[in-house]
């Protein structure tokens, strides 16, 4: 009895699992398109140009995985997204996946039901003020009004910093990046906190950037990534590995442009299994075997992503630092496509 009873429960479990997996990866299929929730508008993170057509290497995170699932990048839905009702409109299912700038905490990752499929950029919580502020650190904020967003981790990052250096703020807080970067350059407070790269987006918005500076400190951990639900492992896995997918070819040398010339002559294992070559890397994930070619040949790797929209080269002008590959001291790393 006890037999047939673990039985059943294993069974139970097993359908459960099996209904849970196929769920998002199915309802893709079926609509032809995945739905993915972006920022309301960060300059080479997910921002639309005027003709309403969103880049960004958020936004390539996105078309990686249509492109995996689907295999075509443009078959992506955007929907931008508020910090405050990013996550229940991920939990409601009104977009499939969430690349949005977000960091990945312990209470995300728990207590919100939500799963992160890795990190695709390293950063870290910093602020911007007006240069003839006379301020060089942020040990000199003692007093100072201070515009952030609220529903972000950036608020408790705040608090915990000025009251673990003594000092006192007044926040100035709004809901939407785009009033919280207006409030600053209309100067209704005298400092304007986020991620770092969030700074360097924002800041080419302003009147005039160039009367800005953003200060040395790095005050927190922010490892931003895409989400998805809990309990849709298969979906899970595709967003993931669609991410890795992007590093590896990174690590692997192989490019958008030469993606074709690897695919026809490499003899390299590791290239021959992330493009489809040989193995089953695709029918693990329940896609085609060439999910990645599709990823690289379309999108890129994720040198190519970054150098497009936030590289030394672009308005934001940023080094890789954390976001370098790890044989090249940096944090990205991607798990072995085999």
């Amino acid at each position: 009895m006890k037999v047939m009873k673990g039985l059943l429960a294993a069974a139970a479990v097993t359908a459960f699992a099996t209904a849970a997996s196929a769920g998002t990866m199915d309802e893709v299929r079926e609509k032809g398109f995945v739905q993915c929730g972006v920022s309301q508008g960060l300059p080479g993170f997910s921002n639309p140009d005027e003709q309403g057509n969103w880049t960004g290497i958020d936004v390539d995170v996105c078309r990686a995985v249509a492109a995996a699932v689907l295999g075509d990048a443009s078959k992506v839905k955007f929907t931008p997204l508020s910090a405050k009702e990013r996550f229940t409109a991920l939990q409601s299912g009104e977009v499939d996946m969430l690349s949005r700038n977000t960091t990945w905490t312990l209470v995300r990752d728990t207590a919100l039901g939500l799963n992160f499929a890795g990190v695709n950029y390293y950063d870290g919580q910093g602020f911007m003020v007006r240069k003839d502020l006379g301020v060089k650190s942020a040990l000199e904020l003692d007093g100072a009004s201070v515009c952030v967003n609220i529903g972000t981790t950036t608020e408790l990052n705040l608090s915990d910093y000025f009251r673990a250096n003594n000092m006192s703020f007044n926040p100035v807080v709004f809901e939407k990046a785009d009033e919280v970067v207006a409030a600053y350059d209309a100067g209704r407070c005298d400092v304007y906190t986020t991620d770092q790269s969030g700074l360097a987006a924002q800041r080419i918005k302003l009147k005039d950037p160039d009367a800005h500076m953003i200060l040395p400190e790095i005050i927190s951990k922010e490892p931003l990534g895409p989400v998805v639900r809990h309990g849709d492992d298969k979906w899970l896995d595709i967003v993931k590995w669609s991410l890795y997918a992007m590093i590896e070819a990174e690590e692997l040398g192989v490019t958008s442009k030469n993606v074709d010339q690897m695919k026809a002559s490499s003899k390299n294992p590791n290239i021959r299994r992330l493009l489809g070559v040989e193995g089953d890397m695709g029918k693990n994930l329940g896609v085609s075997n060439d999910w990645a070619y599709n990823i690289i040949k379309q999108v890129g790797n994720y040198g190519e992503s970054y150098d497009r929209y936030v590289g030394p080269k672009t308005a934001l002008g940023l080094e890789r630092g954390l976001n370098a590959l790890w044989k090249d001291g940096g944090l990205q790393y991607a798990m072995p496509v085999r």
